[in-house]
């Protein structure tokens, strides 16, 4: 697809019992409701209005759709701590050590690996804040807050979009799950060639693949079983990981002879062609939190204030430029000690160690992967599908439908090389994440100045300021076609649908993310603001 993954942890307990008050509980009383919006005096005559007609998920909802609603000011309790350690959680995982790796194995030194990854973080921490911003001030979550760019109906388009890329993400967790099983079959089984060789067609071996199923199936089972099992290991997941990463640290400084030599390998990109490997490394590591940064609502809504906020928010790049400083060291120290990169943790941990030690490495793994993958892959495509159709779906019923598409991205393909992770996964799905952003953002900070009516973004009314054309936002539509347009030939050239294509466009695709949302930030403002201005002179 081009187009998917993301978030969780040590505050996920905490995210996850406020969550699951609205995914599973049908409340007989109605949702507090939270005032509008001042609105500026007008010379129009009032007249008496028919009521609103509602959408399903509103204030007014007393039904189990309430999960949409705002969030009460009781429910309001994340702190900044809350926040960080949510990061803490969602930065600690297997994927985050994988592209670290990959970023060794493209070239780059681990000084120039963890600068990359800190600039990168810097950069979606503004977005971070940007976007959280309104859902602090009105606890509202993102399918919502959607509405007032996308309009009421059209809202169902980004949503979709975010939906499946964590459809995608799923998938990919869950390979790694299974590749975790697999390290822990015996040896004489894992060495049976007849399951080793890759089905023409599917391209997985056949051990692989069923291995992946049993971890998928083991998570889907959970699922069904609620979130109550999920919220007790979630406390322990994001510790084994940094047990297991300290551990790896100290093997590498130790196997290594110290950082002093890990650190001093020459970097094998010097001048053109570091900066060549350079930016579409930096689209890869914003991209890969593209998708927590548009959904970041469905958390900050809980957070107490502002300031907690952005305080808890602060330190992803801290965090982040410290886990990547200990996947992109013990990466480097593979190269020195076997002779070669090894950029994943589960085949390094296969390669050293005891079978006890291999044993407990892998089930630590395991048992953080899955949640990890359930809290943040599963949450935010099952609420688009339950916003969607609320009297089609359920959480499990959408939980069901991410698990299935999560098989149907063929993750063992994402995950085969890092050429394949970073340029095609990544890059790729950050061109349509770039745009939601970019429309989102210049809707609440440019064309609106932040002013916000929250009744109104439940109301399907044809006078609603967020109605659009039939619940359609056009504006926001073509910008984001405006926004993906340019990426589409260096996409269609990566994955071999065109033999070549112009050097322009290579350049487009290499910066996914920035080209994406900057054209639509500004294609939309232009729409808006000239529909603004037109708006006006018909008044006067």
């Amino acid at each position: 697809m081009a187009m998917s993954m993301a978030m969780s942890k040590a505050l996920a307990a905490r995210h996850a019992t406020h969550l699951q008050h609205f995914l599973v509980a049908s409340s007989s009383q109605a949702t507090p409701r939270l005032p509008p919006l001042p609105r500026r005096a007008s010379l129009a005559v009032t007249v008496a209005l028919p009521p609103r007609r509602l959408l399903p998920a509103s204030p007014r909802s007393s039904t189990s759709e309430s999960e949409l609603s705002p969030t009460p000011p009781s429910e309001r309790t994340m702190t900044a701590w809350d926040l960080a350690s949510l990061w803490v959680g969602l930065v600690v995982g297997v994927p985050s050590y994988y592209l670290a790796g990959s970023l060794v194995d493209l070239g780059m030194s681990a000084l120039q690996g963890v600068a990359t990854v800190a600039f990168a973080n810097l950069i979606v921490l503004v977005t971070l804040v940007l976007t959280a911003a309104p859902a602090v001030t009105h606890g509202l979550p993102f399918p919502v807050l959607a509405r007032a760019a996308f309009g009421v109906r059209g809202a169902q388009v980004p949503a979709v979009i975010r939906a499946l890329v964590g459809c995608g993400w799923f998938g990919i967790e869950s390979w790694i799950g299974g590749r975790a099983i697999f390290l822990l079959l015996p040896s004489w089984l894992r060495s049976y060639q007849p399951l080793l060789a890759p089905v023409p067609g599917l391209g997985a071996a056949p051990l692989e693949f069923a291995c992946f199923l049993a971890f998928w199936a083991a998570q889907l089972g959970i699922i069904m079983r609620g979130m109550e099992g999920i919220r007790k290991l979630e406390k322990f997941s994001a510790p084994v990981l940094i047990v297991l990463t300290s551990t790896l640290l100290a093997w590498a400084y130790t196997s290594a002879g110290g950082f002093g030599r890990i650190l001093s390998l020459p970097p094998r990109l010097t001048g053109a062609e570091f900066w060549k490997v350079f930016f579409p490394a930096l689209t890869a590591n914003i991209s890969f939190w593209a998708t927590v940064a548009i959904n970041i609502p469905d958390f900050a809504r809980y957070a107490r204030s502002q300031a907690d906020q952005v305080l808890g928010q602060a330190g992803l790049p801290v965090f982040m430029g410290m886990f990547t400083f200990a996947g992109l060291a013990i990466t480097s120290a593979t190269e020195a000690i076997f002779g070669h990169v090894i950029s994943d943790p589960i085949e390094l941990l296969g390669r050293i160690g005891g079978p006890a030690t291999t044993f407990l490495a892998i089930f630590g793994i395991g048992l953080a992967t899955i949640t990890t993958n359930i809290a943040a892959n599963v949450v935010a495509p099952a609420n688009a599908l339950v916003s969607m159709s609320p009297r089609r779906f359920t959480f499990a019923k959408g939980a069901l439908v991410t698990a299935l598409l999560g098989i149907a991205f063929q993750p063992w393909r994402l995950l085969s090389s890092s050429e394949s992770f970073v340029y095609t996964w990544l890059l790729g799905y950050s061109a349509l994440m770039g745009p939601i952003g970019g429309v989102i953002l210049a809707d609440h900070y440019v064309v609106r100045r932040t002013a916000l009516d929250v009744d109104a973004l439940y109301s399907e009314d044809s006078g609603s300021p967020y109605y659009f054309q039939s619940g359609f936002n056009v504006a926001a539509m073509v910008a984001m076609a405006a926004g993906i347009a340019p990426i589409v030939p260096g996409f269609l050239q990566k994955v071999g649908v065109l033999s070549s294509v112009s050097k322009t466009f290579v350049t487009a695709y290499n910066n996914a993310w920035f080209v994406s949302f900057f054209v639509a930030g500004a294609v939309y403002s232009l729409l808006r603001g000239r529909r603004g201005i037109q708006g006006k002179q018909r008044s006067n």
